[in-house]
């Protein structure tokens, strides 16, 4: 009596009729929206798809970022209302430098230089924060 070789047995010749072996499963299509996509309001007139609005405006951000850093010299206050604290507090101690420069070298060339750029750099980020397409602090666009 003979008995059929084993299973695992590595010199057996391969079944010349055996079927393939059938491909894995494919993952499951999801045909809602997903975590990445949701609805939001940010379409005039209804619901669409897309990223999610932040709710805080560009031109108010801007707004407050512009002018008191165009008659006063103060920033940062638009970009702590975005959301951007370590921005806003930076601009702030510039704002300190700034004034600092102004008050303690009136008479003299760099210090005023010193607070023309610091002037400068919040009225072109105020013009940024409205024109461009700025974020607030969760990396959503703000709403016009």
């Amino acid at each position: 009596m003979t008995y059929p070789p084993p299973a695992d047995d590595p010199y057996r010749a391969a079944d010349p009729y055996a079927l393939p072996a059938a491909p894995p499963p494919a993952a499951p299509v999801s045909w809602g929206p997903s975590a990445a996509v949701q609805p939001y309001s940010g379409v005039p007139g209804g619901y669409g798809y897309g990223p999610p609005v932040s709710d805080k405006s560009k031109v108010v951000a801007g707004l407050l970022q512009m002018l008191p850093g165009f008659l006063l010299g103060l920033g940062g206050i638009g970009r702590l209302y975005a959301g951007h604290t370590t921005l806003g507090i930076l601009q702030l101690g510039a704002t300190l430098v700034g004034w600092a420069s102004f008050w303690c070298g009136i008479f003299l060339i760099l210090p005023l230089f010193i607070y023309a750029a610091v002037w400068l750099w919040f009225v072109i980020d105020g013009i940024i924060l409205m024109a461009g397409n700025p974020v607030d602090g969760q990396g959503r666009p703000l709403r016009s």
